[in-house]
């Protein structure tokens, strides 16, 4: 019996120690050993590919505002695309530099945001916002009164066909280069008005991925995008259209479920909102004038 009990202690140990070593292979995306069991076989020793996961903290002149978790790549951008989702910053001339915070114990996952000296920061609210455990707050309608108040409606002429629409899903799939190592991101793409890929971003969070799309369009000076559309692989969310409010996103798409505050934001916004996008489906729960049946 102790010899039983021992032996299984010790395959234990040894599980342990095989599933323990991480290896980076990129930024995005690390390998890892493990124990693979399938059909009832034997565990044995194989090796499989994660998404990477490291925290971010961002500082605005020097001061920190941000802790988030995120796939490590393209730092600049999230932090471009927050700063202007939480209405600090309006327009690239307001970021002066960014970079690593040297004096940090952690530079590779500290970016220091340096803003114009007319750029104001409130950073008592910013802070009590950002580090709430859920929300900051506000729910419902208060919600929605307090981010429009920072963002007004979209004005926008913007048409899609539906069959343009249809064909998008599958656009953003194969462009998802990360996913189909690791299939543990999710997924931002901003196409134009006649289906373009213009840009695309993975991460763990379903929010980094979209302001880091929203960023690099700030960061490139192709801001706004009150021509475009956001496509999102996770479900919609009151703080994704949000963002895409923020940024003038006239048109938001997802692969999934959007929830029932991202519904009335989209209607309150003016935004169009689509949901369960597939080539032969899909759901229209706001702003169905942009879509066109030809």
């Amino acid at each position: 019996m102790n010899e039983s009990r021992n032996t299984a202690t010790d395959r234990l140990k040894k599980l342990k120690s095989e599933t323990s070593k991480v290896e980076q292979v990129g930024e995005a995306v690390v390998s890892t050993e493990l124990v693979r069991y399938s059909a009832g076989k034997k565990g044995s020793p194989s090796t499989d590919l994660l998404a990477a996961e490291e925290p971010l903290e961002l500082r605005v002149r020097g001061r920190g505002i941000a802790v988030t978790m995120r796939t490590p790549g393209n730092d600049e951008e999230l932090a471009a695309g927050f700063l202007l989702s939480e209405g600090i910053i309006r327009k690239r001339s307001d970021i002066v530099a960014m970079g690593p915070c040297l004096q940090s114990d952690a530079p590779q996952n500290t970016l220091n945001v340096f803003l114009a000296p007319s750029v104001r920061v409130d950073f008592k609210h910013l802070t009590r916002h950002v580090f709430a455990s859920s929300s900051c707050g506000l729910c419902g309608k208060a919600s929605i009164e307090a981010v429009r108040q920072k963002f007004p409606e979209i004005a926008s002429q913007l048409r899609i066909p539906v069959k343009l629409l249809a064909c998008l899903a599958e656009t953003m799939r194969a462009a998802q280069s990360n996913f189909n190592q690791t299939g543990g991101l999710h997924a931002a793409a901003l196409f134009d008005a006649k289906g373009k890929l213009l840009a695309l971003r993975e991460d763990i969070g379903r929010h980094n991925a979209v302001d880091k799309v929203i960023g690099r369009g700030l960061l490139t000076e192709q801001f706004p995008f009150d021509s475009h559309l956001l496509l999102v692989s996770g479900r919609a969310s009151f703080e994704i259209l949000q963002k895409a409010l923020a940024a003038r996103i006239p048109m938001i798409c997802s692969i999934s479920a959007p929830s029932s505050l991202a519904v009335e934001f989209a209607r309150e916004s003016r935004q169009t909102l689509v949901g369960f996008l597939r080539r032969d489906s899909m759901n229209v729960y706001a702003g169905a004038e942009r879509i066109s049946s030809k």
